[in-house]
């Protein structure tokens, strides 16, 4: 069954736009276009996941996710904000803090989108082998509460270095490239930017703070990528 997206905005020209897009990667799509609309929507039927503008006039997409989290029938709906208007830190950063699961820039790319979409997607609906490898070899990941155990002991991670962790391990085994991981867990335009140097940074911050037996496990490939070894 194709999965189902709550796009929320009121520009109708925004909506139309994205809902063609998602429709011709095999979405169903539902549109509605502002907070208020889409909470009578979802309570008609619950979608996988809520794609919605930050700044609309009568309910923005802040208070909108805010709503859906505290839902007994919702909370467990993952919602990604997309603005234009409320792009400064301060703004990802309240939309974080309100429960969103990924926070995405306007003017949008849709391949960006298409992949931090994905991404979200499998974080809540992960294949055999992705649930195999977030609990394995004494390194737990629990994608839901974005907490991470190393040998029973809580690792605190920043958002990005969590991201980047939940992404090698949602590709264990394979090598996955680095410009694939500026595109899918930073959300760059490979065209507009594309330094290797950033993931290798991140990366030997990520290991260090996992510890040893964990951190080894991240593997390097020069020139290449990086694989998480199950």
């Amino acid at each position: 069954m194709p999965k189902t997206i709550l796009v929320v905005d009121d520009s109708a020209s925004v909506r139309k736009a994205v809902t063609s897009a998602l429709e011709r990667q095999g979405y169903r799509v539902l549109q509605a276009n502002d907070g208020t609309q889409a909470l009578g929507l979802v309570q008609e039927s619950v979608p996988d996941l809520v794609l919605t503008d930050a700044d609309m006039p009568e309910m923005g997409g802040h208070a909108l996710c805010r709503v859906l989290k505290k839902g007994k029938a919702t909370k467990g709906v993952p919602v990604v904000i997309m603005s234009g208007e409320l792009v400064e830190d301060k703004d990802v950063v309240s939309g974080l803090e309100s429960g969103a699961d990924d926070y995405i820039l306007k003017p949008l790319s849709m391949p960006v989108l298409f992949a931090r979409l994905g991404a979200v997607l499998r974080r809540f609906d992960p294949t055999p082998e992705s649930a195999a490898a977030l609990k394995s070899g004494g390194l737990e990941v629990d994608p839901v509460g974005r907490e991470v155990k190393a040998a029973g002991k809580p690792v605190p991670l920043t958002r990005r270095e969590f991201d980047l962790l939940l992404y090698l391990v949602e590709h264990a085994g394979k090598v996955v490239p680095a410009g694939r991981i500026l595109e899918n867990v930073w959300g760059y335009d490979l065209a507009l930017y594309n330094d290797p140097h950033t993931v290798e940074v991140h990366v030997s911050r990520l290991r260090k703070k996992l510890g040893p037996a964990a951190g080894k496990r991240i593997v390097a490939y020069r020139n290449v990528g990086y694989k998480f070894e199950n």
